[in-house]
């Protein structure tokens, strides 16, 4: 069974992981106040954290720009696509189930635009998640032709 998920669809993705990247800093700053945080933590962890921060970000980023320029041959049923939709799918899956099992666990600010921003950013990582599971399934009966 193919699915065929339209390229406006993997685009609108790719632009939703390239804003999740640009909002990323304010949203550190702003909602969970890590700067702070961070400070209080000694300076070889300082800058681990401040590193994985910039993987996320770089990650976001650049799964993004790849699904907005190399839209059709993330659906080309290749073994590149295969793997390469597999980790997208591990990555934001495994964010989705992060957020669900630990972020309630946490008090954010009640402001309004956070409360609304929260929906708006966990309905983008579910689309991310869906989006490249799709993706990923596909290509793997196509390659492998199961």
């Amino acid at each position: 069974m193919n699915y065929n998920i339209p390229n406006w669809l993997i685009i609108t993705s790719g632009i939703g992981q390239i804003f999740t990247a640009l909002i990323y800093p304010y949203i550190r700053h702003q909602v969970f106040d890590w700067y702070n945080d961070v400070k209080q933590l000694k300076p070889l962890n300082q800058e681990i954290a401040k590193t994985y921060g910039r993987y996320i970000q770089g990650l976001n980023f650049s799964f993004g720009l790849i699904a907005i320029l190399f839209t059709n041959e993330l659906k080309g049923q290749s073994a590149l696509a295969v793997a390469l939709t597999g980790l997208i799918t591990a990555y934001w899956v495994g964010k989705v189930a992060t957020q669900i099992a630990y972020y309630p666990m946490y008090d954010i600010p009640k402001r309004k635009l956070f409360k609304v921003g929260s929906y708006f950013m966990n309905t983008l990582f579910v689309l991310f998640a869906v989006v490249n599971t799709i993706l990923f399934i596909n290509n793997l009966i196509g390659h492998y032709k199961l």
